[in-house]
């Protein structure tokens, strides 16, 4: 693991710096940030069908007394966690819990909030005889129509449709060393370069980080980290993305139903829209 001077700063790390920031084995998962910005929390499990996937947690949370339905995938903190949640790569159901849970906050009326952090779906041959492709797609569908709001925060990996199978809100915030990108730095590296080592390379022209993807209006908000990354201040930074939820829920209130739901759609529509000079 890359050891970083205190004194860096932000302008001065290399993006494959601050992607080994994110993986650093201390960074705060999911149920870290639950523990940290909620007055109390339910855990629900199971997707009514097959399995209760620990990769994908989620629940009913009172965060500063609103209530809400949180969902996020979680990697787990060492050895044992980390198989018992899969090192945070979903199979087929645990999106089908995390749908489960979006329409009974949908049923009650809850908003809810997605915290994303994950280096990918779950690729083995169990999960592809499951239909992980459905499953997720079938998220992307439900998502984009649900009627409550959803705020989306990476906190850590967010990585192909492994993440926007929980990803498809009406805002999205990053925290300042996560990165958000339809493949890995290495697996990128593999397919254009035939060698991982390119990893370097590969994520710096993915764009991959908050600064890009706030110019590309990818996400709306850059959520800033303690000084070396999360894992320095833990407790800070589950302010600061306590503070982003509560700011985005009362944003929400200024609006109908109808107007988040067209809003949500008509910004994943245009995503990938581009200028074009014409030749002269």
């Amino acid at each position: 693991m890359l050891q970083l001077e205190e004194e860096k700063s932000v302008v001065e790390l290399t993006p494959w710096q601050r992607v080994l920031i994110c993986r650093h084995k201390d960074r705060p998962k999911t149920l870290d940030y639950i523990r940290g910005m909620c007055d109390s929390f339910e855990e629900l499990h199971g997707d009514r069908t097959f399995a209760d996937d620990q990769a994908i947690v989620g629940g009913f949370g009172f965060i500063d007394g609103k209530k809400f339905v949180i969902i996020g995938q979680e990697k787990g903190i060492d050895t044992e966690t980390r198989i018992k949640h899969n090192f945070g790569a979903p199979h087929p159901e645990g999106y089908r819990k995390a749908l489960r849970l979006m329409e009974l906050a949908e049923k009650f009326s809850l908003p809810v909030v997605t915290l994303i952090d994950t280096s990918g779906a779950y690729c083995g041959l169990t999960a592809e005889e499951r239909g992980q492709g459905w499953a997720i797609a079938k998220n992307l569908l439900k998502m984009a129509r649900l009627r409550t709001p959803i705020t989306c925060v990476l906190i850590g990996e967010g990585c192909s449709g492994g993440a926007l199978g929980i990803g498809i809100g009406d805002v999205i915030g990053m925290l300042e060393h996560s990165y958000y990108s339809v493949i890995s730095p290495e697996g990128c590296a593999s397919i254009l370069w035939k060698d991982a080592k390119n990893n370097e390379e590969a994520s710096r022209v993915l764009k991959m980080h908050g600064e890009d993807l706030l110019k590309m209006q990818v996400i709306d908000e850059i959520i800033p980290e303690p000084e070396g990354g999360a894992h320095n201040d833990p407790q800070a930074v589950f302010s600061r993305v306590k503070e982003f939820i509560l700011r985005m829920e009362a944003r929400f209130s200024e609006y109908s139903l109808e107007q988040l739901v067209e809003s949500r759609y008509l910004r994943f529509r245009k995503l990938g829209a581009h200028l074009s000079l014409e030749k002269i």
